[in-house]
């Protein structure tokens, strides 16, 4: 299976908690939050919610984005949020329709 690096922002709800990550299975890897296993902060916090997400071509970009991003101060992430989720829909669904083909 090939990996495709991606950043993604989870929320807990619109304007919740936020959590910031890097992935190479962007679909197995939200699975795993909502299942309780990706994190001890999204599981105490219940931030399963994808809201956003960014593909990469290198996991050196997808890290470096995703330092960067957890720098941000929460209005910076809410605006990249809602400039192309401005309702905030969970996007779970639409990962296999978007992720970028082997």
């Amino acid at each position: 299976m090939a990996r495709h690096p991606c950043v993604y922002i989870l929320a807990s709800q619109r304007n919740g908690t936020l959590y910031v990550g890097v992935t190479g299975n962007i679909a197995m890897r939200v699975m795993s939050h909502r299942d309780g296993r990706g994190s001890a902060f999204t599981r105490k916090y219940g931030v399963t919610r994808l809201v956003w997400y960014e593909f990469h071509e290198d996991f050196g970009f997808a890290i470096e984005r995703e330092k960067r991003l957890k720098m941000w101060h929460r209005a910076w992430k809410i605006n990249l949020i809602e400039a192309t989720n401005p309702d905030w829909e969970d996007l779970y669904e639409t990962i296999q329709m978007w992720a970028p083909m082997d």
